[in-house]
This record gives structure tokens, sequence and C-alpha cells, in this order.
């Protein structure tokens, strides 16, 4: 055995004294199958990387280039017809098969995983949670809708709910006219309600002018004769009709969830949805806190 080897597999053992005193350092159980098994990984790692690292390199400074000489070549640069080393292809066909078995057998996809337990637990929590609130009072329901928002909604609306100067949706009011015309204009389709699309151009004109002044003055006063198209889908009241589109006149719990659950995009970006983050509950929580933002 050569200098070289024998300073390589020094190398790995120093290595392998180095992992055990951090593994006792931090009390690290190897009577666990799966930390045996990492450390055994760990092992075999160091010992084959300094070892072959070693041996190739003593082969470089030995070996000469021979065998059959490729045609082609490259500025003079040519490729020998070289079989590969066995124990490089060995060693490649054995990591297949290896990741074959440890996929289906050593760990198949559908084993236990610690996303998938940190998911179930998630899930146990939230019922217990939606159980332990579902009467809850207006007054706790508003305190819990106030820390979802600063949380989950204040970066983008506001810690008042302002909408950061008009970069989001302002809470302190349902919309503003330039929001409505922007909509009867270019028409509506990203909340999935059972009405379906808004098409553009339901109004036009002083038609538009007149529905969308009204809307947002909080449809106060004569409401205008032109807003009988919109009433066919948002009710002659502009509330929605019970969930099948859109409510005009406030922030409802229909409305609030089906932006939760489709998101909505807005003037500085895409709010993503939150279906997966938000339980019914806190919807309804947030949905309270909405509505005591408005003017």
């Amino acid at each position: 055995m050569n200098a070289l080897v024998i300073k390589a597999l020094a190398f790995a053992a120093i290595l392998i004294v180095a992992t055990l005193v951090v593994v006792k350092q931090m009390n690290i159980d190897l009577s666990d199958p799966i930390n045996a098994i990492t450390m055994l990984g760990a092992v075999a790692i160091a010992v084959l990387a300094f070892g072959v690292s070693a041996k190739y390199i003593a082969q470089m400074k030995t070996d000469k280039a021979q065998g059959e000489l490729a045609e082609e070549n490259w500025d003079g640069i040519g490729e020998y017809k070289n079989e590969l080393p066995a124990g490089w292809a060995y060693s490649f066909l054995g990591t297949l098969i290896w990741a074959l078995w440890y996929w289906q057998f050593g760990y198949p996809v559908n084993a236990y995983s610690q996303i998938g337990q940190w998911n179930e637990e998630v899930k146990a929590y939230n019922k217990k949670f939606e159980e332990a609130h579902k009467t809850t009072d207006k007054a706790t329901l508003k305190e819990m809708g106030e820390s979802i928002f600063l949380v989950q909604c204040a970066p983008c609306h506001g810690t008042t709910g302002d909408g950061l100067s008009g970069k989001a949706q302002d809470f302190t009011k349902r919309m503003t006219k330039e929001q409505i015309l922007h909509v009867i204009n270019n028409g509506q389709n990203q909340l999935g309600y059972p009405m379906g699309a808004m098409p553009p151009g339901m109004a036009s004109g002083k038609d538009a002018e007149d529905i969308a002044a009204w809307i947002a003055g909080g449809m106060k006063g004569e409401q205008p004769a032109a807003f009988a198209a919109c009433a066919s889908c948002h009710g002659a009241d502009g509330k929605g009709n019970n969930g099948m589109a859109p409510n005009l006149a406030e922030y409802d719990l229909t409305l609030v969830s089906h932006v939760l659950e489709h998101g909505k995009k807005g003037i500085i970006g895409r709010m993503p949805s939150f279906k997966t983050m938000i339980t019914p509950v806190q919807e309804k929580a947030l949905t309270e806190y909405i509505q005591s933002l408005k003017e």
C-alpha cells in the first residue's frame, strides 16, 4: 500500500472519528435504525471518497494514455475508444439498482413522512379549533379577525386596511368609481361565483358613469335606470342574489370566502389563494373584522 493511500485512509479515519464525536455531543441515538443507517452511510462515503480519490490520483501520476484513438478530433484534441473503468461502471449500475430498491422498498413513496405527519396534525388541530369556536360571539370573532388580518393581510392592505394608498384593495370602502368602471368596461371572472363571468360592456358612456358613481357612493339616493343590467346577477339591492354573484354593497362572508379561495389580481401583483391556510371560522372572523373597517 503506497503512502498516498495510507494518507487518504488516515484522513477518512479522522473524519469518521470527528463525526462520532459530534454524534455523541448531540446525543444522537444510534440504536435508532434511521440514525444507524445514516451513520453507516457517512462512514462508507468517507472511506470511498478518500480511497477512490487516492487510487486515481496515484494512477494519474503513473499511467499513460493508450488505446485506439477515435477518428474525430476537435482542434487537434482526440478521444480514445477505451471502455469505461469497471469500478466506475459497476458503481453506477449499483447506484441505479439501489435507488430503485430504496424508492420501492427501503423508503417507499407512500411510507411515513414528517410532512405527512405535520399535515395530519394540522388537520386534527383545525378540526378541534373549529369545534371550539363554532359558537364564538362577534366581539371575539372581530378580535380573532384582527390578528389574522395583521399577519396575513396587512403587508399588502396596510395595518388600517386602507390599501397603502391605492396599491391594494381599500377595505374602508367597498369599491371606488374607477374600480367599478374598470370592471364594467373589461368584465370580471376571478372569483368563481355560480353566475359565472361578467362580460365586458354591460353599460357604457353616461350609463356606466352613473352606475359607478351610485355604487361607489354607497348605493344611496335614486338608483340609476341602467343598473337594471347589473341587477339581473347582483340583485336589485346589489347584494349578490344570495351568493350567486359578488356583493356590491359590502364585504360579506361569501365574498371574502371566494377571494380567499381563488385569490385576485391587484395593482401590486396577484393575491394568492389562502384556501389551505384559513379555516371557515377564521374566514368568519376575518369578515367580521373587515366589515368593522368601513368608514
